[in-house]
């Protein structure tokens, strides 16, 4: 069915004061066509080049990258391609044109007495539709306009919509890859802080995790891949399961560190990736550990009535994947009765102090923390406090992902529990009276 002819109207400068050019491509079955002109022009000097496809076929040889909107004839009989069973050949021709032109603004030309049609139209994925007996130049390039504005828009919403879909598919990914300490029986507190360096995002090249094997042994590890990009979270996240699973095993120190190394020379893209790894192993008693370093920082203890203190770091080992054949000695540190335990990544050691070039460095950590210890902070908000004091003394965000680890035994569980090896006899003893008022003399 031919479209009639567009009579010339002015239109206002303002619809199409950018001046820009526009290509329509028209689908209709009028040999001779309506829209013969190759050019429409509006008052304000703007363009539309018209094409023009007698059917589906010749459509899809015309429809390339430049065509910015699609006007189709809903009367153009569908072709074998379109035809769909019990359906009206102009959406069957609708629902072809826009599966193969899913970035492109589509018009649908139809009857003044077919609006349900119309309609119809718009429902499945125009972005408008045009009667023929009120068809003119003005609107039909005003239509042009607002449904390549429209497509774009719905376009931008789309992506903006997978984009979200795809960060939350990440997050929820990056989520249940954090670590859940296995605990269960021990009498130690755990409470962990996690700072990615990289933006939005959950995880980075830092890593950790805590174990209690079937023996009533604590197994502890904190480590970072040296990088900031997913390649390095997702290796940091390998090396943690194969950590678990290698501890889990009964493996422990030198061997277990020596195992690690294989994975990490396996996984890694680069032979210039290393991993710095701290591990401790703390006996069922809680008096005592075993420290492995690979490369990375000591960890901090505070005990009962002491300041906080470095654990000794002389007798540690190179970064995991810099030397082939490296060994990891396996030191035996006494932890007491009631400690603190901190390990941490160099993110929270490394970031600026002030405006300058200073680092924070160990020494200060040392000191911020004995300051927040002073104040009576401990557990979550100890390592919270410690987190945001880093940052505000670097003056803003950290570039590096920052991981910290806290272990902890107090008192009560230090009195409870007799060292390995002590015989326990429970020998009655009156409770001596105490006057009124009177307070209990300290422990």
């Amino acid at each position: 069915m031919p479209v009639p002819v567009p009579q010339p109207c002015s239109a206002p400068a303002a619809e199409n004061s950018s001046g820009a050019g526009l290509t329509l491509l028209v689908i209709e079955d009028d040999p001779a066509g309506t829209f013969t002109a190759p050019e429409l022009s509006t008052a304000a000097g703007a363009r539309v080049r018209i094409r023009a496809a007698r059917n589906l076929t010749e459509a899809g040889r015309l429809l390339t990258d430049d065509v910015d909107c699609i006007l189709l004839d809903l009367a153009l009989p569908a072709g074998a391609e379109a035809r769909g069973d019990g359906e009206q050949d102009g959406l069957a021709t609708l629902k072809h044109v826009l599966r193969i032109a899913p970035r492109h603004a589509v018009l649908a030309l139809t009857a003044e007495d077919d609006a349900e049609l119309a309609a119809e139209a718009v429902r499945v994925g125009a972005q408008d539709y045009l009667f023929r007996g009120e068809l003119d130049s003005r609107l039909l390039s005003r239509a042009i306009r607002y449904a390549v504005e429209r497509k774009r828009a719905d376009v931008a919403q789309h992506q903006l919509t997978e984009s979200r879909l795809r960060a939350q598919e990440n997050a929820r990914l990056e989520r249940g890859l954090l670590p859940t300490p296995l605990l269960d029986g021990s009498d130690l507190r755990f409470a962990a802080r996690y700072r990615p360096g990289r933006s939005r995002a959950l995880l980075g090249g830092d890593f950790y995790d805590t174990v209690r094997t079937p023996d009533g042994t604590v197994h502890a590890m904190i480590g970072d891949v040296c990088g900031h990009g997913p390649d390095e979270a997702a290796l940091g996240v390998e090396l943690r399961i194969a950590w678990r699973a290698l501890t889990l095993a009964g493996l422990c120190g030198d061997e277990l560190l020596s195992t690690l190394q294989e994975v990490l020379e396996h996984e890694r893209e680069s032979e210039e990736i290393f991993a710095t790894l701290c591990t401790v192993d703390i006996a069922p008693d809680g008096r005592r550990a075993g420290l492995c370093l690979a490369g990375h920082p000591a960890p901090l203890i505070a005990r009962h009535g002491r300041a906080a203190q470095l654990l000794p770091y002389e007798d540690g080992g190179p970064a995991l994947g810099l030397l082939p054949r490296a060994r990891w000695p396996r030191r035996q540190v006494e932890l007491g009765g009631a400690w603190s335990l901190m390990m941490y990544t160099d993110g929270l050691i490394e970031g600026r102090v002030g405006a300058g070039t200073q680092r924070l460095g160990q020494d200060g950590m040392v000191a911020m923390i004995n300051r927040q210890l002073s104040e009576g902070l401990t557990g979550e908000e100890l390592l919270e406090a410690a987190v945001t004091q880093v940052r505000e003394l670097n003056g803003g965000e950290l570039t590096d992902d920052v991981a910290v680890l806290l272990l902890d035994r107090d008192q009560d569980t230090a009195r409870s529990r007799p060292p390995v090896g002590a015989r326990s006899v429970n020998i009655p003893r009156p409770r001596p009276a105490s006057p009124a008022g009177a307070q209990r003399p300290p422990l």
